[in-house]
C-alpha cells in the first residue's frame, strides 16, 4: 500500500497515527520465510545461490552451492522456489526469476531496453551467435580477420521473423540495402578510434592499471622478493622467479632495485596466489588453460607505468607428475622470439585480469555484495526512515538486473563460463576472493587505497590522503567524489542525529546493520574489522561505503567497458593455450618460430567468444534513457524539507565542479595517463552524461 506521507521520521518520532503502519508495513516486507515467492510480490528475504546449476537437465551443470562454510558468498533475495530432483542443496530456475515488485524496471526502462534490453541481451546473444558460427571453438585466421568486423562486419544469415541481432544490439547492425541479409558490424571503440594500435602497446598494458576498466587491483610492492604465501608442498617452492638481476635489467638508468623500494616505484597485478589453486581444475576443461600470474611494473619519472616483467607459474601436479613450472617474461629489446613470448604472456595477464575484473571487481563488489543491503533496508528501515530515503535511489533496479545475471550471465553455461578463462570454475573463484580478500572496511575508497599501498594518510594533502602516484586518474578523480558524497551523506545524517544517543536507540537502524553483518554477509559475521554504529561518524562511514559502491565504484568498473573491451585483443576474457615454453615439443616450438602470430590467435578467444563478449560488453556499457545520475535531481522527499534541500543543492553544485575538474585535467599535458597523442581522457567519473555508450556517468545505482 502506498505510503501516506513524504515526510520521514525517526522510530521514536513517528506520530501516533503512523505507528502501527510503520510495524504492519515492515511485517508485510519480511513474510513469514515460507512459500514460494510469486511475481507481484513485495517480500525480501534471503537466500544462497543455489540457482545457478541445472543438474535436471545434465550433470554436467550441476554447480555448488555459494553462500555457506565451503564457499562463501553474499546472499540474494529468496524465491522459494522447489529443489531440483538430482540436488536437493539446488533450487530449480525458472524464466521468471523472482524480484519484489519495487525492484522491478519501470516502464520506461523496459521500453528503453525492449531493443538492447539486458535481459534480452542475456538470453538470446548466445543462441544468435550460433547461427554464425558451426565451431564455437574455430579462432580467427588472422588479425585482418579481427579488424574486418569493425570495417566490413559480419554476414549474418537470412532475416526471418525472429531473427535475433536486429533486437539484441541494434547499433551494432546494419542493414544492406537491396538486400535481405543484415551485416553485424561493431562500433569500432573509443580507444581504437585514437591508435588503432594500442592494445599493442606496453605503456597502455600500464596505463589501463590506473586509467582502465579495472583499475583497483594494482598495488604497490611491499616486500622483497616476492614470496607465495600458499602451502609449499602443494604448489611448490615460494619463491618468485622474478630476481632482482631481472628487474635491474628492466629499469637500468633509472635507478637499482633497492632505491625503487625505497622511492616506492614499483607496482604489481598479483594473481598469483588467487589463481593457483584453480590451475589443477581448469588445467582439466578443454579450451582453456591457467597459470598463477604476476605483472610486475616501475613508475617513470614522468608518472607512467613500465612493464617490468610477467611471471606465469603452474603447480606441480599429482596427476601427471609433472614439477612446479614457472618462468618470467619481459620486454626484450633485440630478440624477436623474446618479444614475441612477452606478447603471450601479455595475453595471459590481460585474460587473467580480465577474468577478475568481470568476477570480482563488478559483479561481486558492485552487484553481489549490494543485494542483502538492498535486502536489509527494505525488511528493517521503513520506506519513512530517514536513512531508507538516502539510500533508495541507490538502490534503483539493481536485483532485478541481478536476478538476470544469475538466469544467463553467471549460471552454469552462461555467457562468463563460455568465455572467460576459470570457465565452470568462475563463480568459486569469485568465492575464493569474497572469501579472502572482502572487507566492507576497504570498500570504501580511501582505505581501498591505503591498503593496496596506493596512497598514505597526510592531514596536510588533499582528501587527507597523498596518493603514491600522483597521475591515477580513478583515484584522484573517485577522491573529489568520494568527498563530495561524504560531505552529503554528513550534513543529511546530521540533520536527523544531531545527538549519539539517537543511534544507538534507534531500534530499526541497529536491526538493519546487525541483519547485514549477521545474515546480508552472514559468512563474515564473526570478522572483527565490522565497523560499530553508536555514532553520527559511523553511520556516515557506512552509508557513504553502500552509496560509493554502488554509484562511482560501479560506473568506474562498468561504463568503460566497451571503450576497452570492445576490441578483444586488448583485454582477451580467456587465454586458451599454454606458452610455447611450457614443456615444448620440436614440432611446436618450430611451429611458434615459423608463425608466432598463429599462436597469438590460437591463444585468443574463438571467433564465437569474442562475439559473444563483445556484444554483452555493448550493452552492459550503456545508459538508460531514464537514468539517475548521482547529484542530478532531487528525491521529493528530500526537497520537503529546506535543511536537506540547501544541502543537496551543495552536493549537486560538487558534481557540476567535479565535471569541470576532469576536464581540466584531461587537458593537462603533463597528466600522461589521461592526455596525449591516441590516449583516451579519463572520463568514468564524471558525474553525467547523454544516453548510450558514452564512457561516462554516474548514476546513483547499480542500474545496469
Amino acid at each position: 500500500f502506498p505510503l501516506p506521507t513524504e515526510q520521514s521520521y525517526l522510530p521514536s518520532e513517528t506520530p501516533d497515527g503512523l505507528t502501527r503502519y510503520r510495524a504492519e508495513e515492515l511485517s508485510l516486507l519480511r513474510g513469514n520465510g515460507e512459500g514460494e515467492r510469486q511475481q507481484g510480490n513485495r517480500i525480501y528475504d534471503y537466500d544462497v545461490y543455489n540457482d545457478l546449476g541445472n543438474p535436471d537437465s545434465n550433470p554436467d551443470l550441476a554447480r555448488p552451492v555459494l553462500g555457506g562454510k565451503e564457499h562463501p558468498y553474499p546472499r540474494r533475495v529468496r524465491a522459494g522456489r522447489p529443489r531440483t530432483e538430482s540436488d536437493p542443496l539446488s533450487e530449480t530456475g525458472s524464466s521468471n526469476f523472482y524480484v519484489p515488485r519495487d525492484e522491478e524496471f519501470s516502464q520506461v526502462k523496459q521500453s528503453a531496453f525492449s531493443a538492447s534490453t539486458t535481459s534480452a541481451v542475456l538470453r538470446a546473444v548466445v543462441p544468435a551467435a550460433e547461427t554464425i558460427f558451426i565451431d564455437r571453438n574455430l579462432g580467427f585466421p588472422h588479425l585482418t580477420a579481427v579488424d574486418s568486423m569493425y570495417d566490413q562486419g559480419i554476414n549474418l544469415p537470412p532475416r526471418t521473423a525472429d531473427s535475433p541481432w536486429t533486437d539484441i544490439v541494434p547499433r551494432l547492425v546494419r542493414t544492406v540495402v537491396d538486400s535481405a541479409d543484415d551485416i553485424l558490424q561493431f562500433v569500432v571503440p573509443d580507444s581504437m578510434k585514437r591508435d588503432r594500435f594500442f592494445w599493442l602497446k606496453d605503456e597502455q598494458f600500464g596505463r589501463q592499471t590506473l586509467a582502465g576498466v579495472n583499475p583497483c587491483s594494482i598495488e604497490l610492492v611491499k616486500e622483497w622478493p616476492l614470496m607465495s604465501k600458499l602451502d609449499p608442498e602443494i604448489y611448490g617452492p615460494p619463491e618468485s622467479a622474478i630476481t632482482t638481476n631481472i628487474v635491474e635489467q628492466q629499469i637500468r638508468g633509472f635507478m637499482t632495485l633497492d632505491e625503487a623500494m625505497k622511492q616506492k616505484k614499483l607496482f604489481m597485478l598479483d594473481y598469483h596466489d588467487l589463481l593457483l589453486p584453480f590451475v589443477g581444475l581448469v588445467r582439466q576443461l578443454e579450451g582453456t588453460t591457467l597459470y598463477g600470474s604476476r605483472a610486475l611494473f616501475f613508475l617513470t619519472p614522468v608518472g607512467t607505468l613500465k612493464p617490468v616483467a610477467i611471471e606465469l607459474v603452474r603447480p606441480p601436479s599429482k596427476e601427471d607428475g609433472k614439477p612446479q613450472w614457472k618462468q618470467v617474461f619481459t620486454p626484450a629489446n633485440c630478440s624477436a622470439t623474446e618479444e614475441w613470448l612477452w606478447k603471450l604472456a601479455k595475453a595471459h595477464v590481460l585474460a587473467h585480469d580480465s577474468g577478475y575484473h568481470e568476477l570480482v571487481s563488478h559483479f561481486l563488489r558492485t552487484h553481489a555484495c549490494l543485494e542483502p543491503y538492498i535486502i536489509a533496508t527494505n525488511r528493517q528501515l521503513s520506506a519513512m526512515h530517514p536513512i531508507h530515503r538516502l539510500l533508495h535511489p541507490h538502490f534503483r533496479y539493481t536485483m532485478e538486473i541481478n536476478s538476470l545475471a544469475r538466469q544467463a550471465l553467471i549460471n552454469a553455461d552462461g555467457i562468463i563460463e563460455l568465455a572467460f578463462s576459470p570457465l565452470k570454475y568462475s563463480m568459486q573463484l569469485g568465492s575464493a576472493v569474497y572469501d579472502q580478500r572482502w572487507r566492507f572496511d576497504y570498500e570504501a575508497l580511501p582505505k581501498d587505497l591505503i591498503r593496496r599501498g596506493m596512497a598514505v594518510e597526510d592531514p596536510s594533502a588533499p582528501h587527507g590522503l597523498k596518493l603514491t602516484i600522483e597521475d591515477y586518474p580513478y583515484a584522484s578523480d573517485g577522491l573529489i567524489l568520494w568527498d563530495g558524497l561524504h560531505q552529503w551523506v554528513a550534513d543529511y545524517v546530521s540533520h536527523y542525529y544531531p545527538d549519539p544517543s539517537l543511534i544507538t536507540s534507534d531500534a530499526e537502524l541497529q536491526s538493519w546493520w546487525t541483519e547485514i553483518r549477521t545474515v546480508g554477509h552472514g559468512d563474515k559475521k564473526d570478522e572483527p574489522w565490522w565497523p560499530s554504529l553508536a555514532t553520527p561518524s559511523d553511520l556516515i562511514e557506512i552509508v557513504t561505503t553502500i552509496a560509493w559502491t554502488a554509484s562511482a565504484q560501479h560506473a568506474a568498473v562498468n561504463f568503460g567497458q566497451y571503450a576497452y573491451g570492445g576490441y578483444f585483443p586488448n583485454r582477451p576474457s580467456i587465454a586458451r593455450t599454454n606458452m610455447p615454453t611450457e614443456d615444448p615439443t620440436d614440432e611446436a616450438w618450430k611451429q611458434f618460430i615459423d608463425t608466432p602470430e598463429k599462436a597469438l590467435l590460437e591463444m585468443f578467444p574463438s571467433q564465437f567468444q569474442a562475439v559473444v563478449v563483445m556484444a554483452i560488453l555493448d550493452v552492459l556499457s550503456n545508459h538508460s534513457v531514464d537514468e539517475e545520475y548521482i547529484g542530478q535531481v532531487m528525491e521529493p522527499a528530500w526537497g520537503d524539507d529546506a535543511v536537506i534541500r540547501a544541502a543537496f543543492e551543495r552536493f549537486n553544485g560538487r558534481m557540476k565542479a567535479l565535471e569541470v575538474v576532469i576536464d581540466g585535467r584531461n587537458a593537462n599535458e603533463k597528466l600522461r595517463n589521461r592526455n596525449g597523442a591516441g590516449v583516451l581522457p579519463y572520463e568514468l567519473l564524471k558525474p553525467f552524461s547523454e544516453p548510450g555508450v558514452t564512457g561516462k556517468g554516474v548514476p546513483y545505482s547499480t542500474s545496469i
